[in-house]
């Protein structure tokens, strides 16, 4: 279901979802996929910049859920798949080197997560972006609360992931949530170029998004603890949905 490629070109790496079938909702083939190329490009001194994309014209549906609202993966007991998605997040966002995710088109429930889990973002001006997990009638997961809080703050943490309220690239950037929102057809331009200026100097670059993610971060609840809090209330919302649905 899905894949995840990687290109290298002076320095950038590029990692690109490509899941065309449903809007390159990401797969736990395609999450493990990712962070075993995580592993690689790390293990790579000469990169100093890594960009994320989607692969057309949609950054990322969020997670696949043919499978996770199936009634196996809604067992509290049995959640490879979740488990997966999550920490696919973390590792992103413990690259060694910066990380920029190029948004065009969607980013929703896990895609957003995922968006969220780099370092900077450009975004589409018409990009939307989605908590979703409320529309669907489950609870948010992958330490959304505390990805969504530490940029946009309390109000955009609460009005996406409470009341279900959608942005565009336009305002997550007014809110801190992106750097930059340019026109589509850019967007993957400006992402690499910002990261060509990082990786000219790749041992600087990883020292120096070292030293900003321990000065800067954790926020109050830690990630990976945020991640821990969600799952349980996700999962049960997902049995919520199912037992509805039997």
């Amino acid at each position: 279901m899905g894949d995840v490629t990687l290109d290298v070109a002076e320095g950038v790496a590029t990692f690109t979802l490509d899941n065309p079938e449903v809007r390159n909702a990401l797969s736990e083939d395609m999450a493990r996929r990712l962070m075993e190329l995580c592993d690689e490009v790390d293990a790579e001194p000469k990169i100093g910049a890594a960009v994320l994309q989607g692969s057309g014209t949609t950054f990322c549906s969020g997670a696949d859920t043919r499978v996770l609202l199936s009634a196996e993966h809604a067992d509290r007991q049995s959640s490879p798949t979740t488990a997966s998605i999550y920490e696919s997040f973390l590792r992103v966002g413990n690259l060694q080197m910066p990380t920029i995710a190029a948004v065009r088109g969607a980013a929703v429930g896990a895609g957003l997560d995922l968006a969220l889990a780099t370092d900077l973002r450009i975004v589409a001006r018409d990009a939307r972006l989605i908590a979703g997990f409320q529309r669907i009638g489950i609870h948010p997961g992958g330490g959304y609360f505390t990805l969504v809080g530490r940029l946009g703050g309390r109000e955009a943490s609460t009005a996406m992931g409470a009341f279900g309220e959608e942005i565009s690239g336009e305002r997550a950037a007014a809110l801190g949530l992106a750097w930059e929102a340019v026109d589509g057809e850019r967007v993957a331009e400006r992402a690499l170029e910002l990261a060509q200026r990082a990786a000219s100097d790749p041992e600087l670059a990883r020292v120096t998004i070292r030293s900003m993610r321990l000065e800067l971060g954790p926020p109050a609840v830690a990630w990976p603890t945020a991640v821990e809090i969600e799952r349980g209330p996700q999962l049960w919302s997902r049995q919520r949905l199912q037992q509805a649905d039997s």
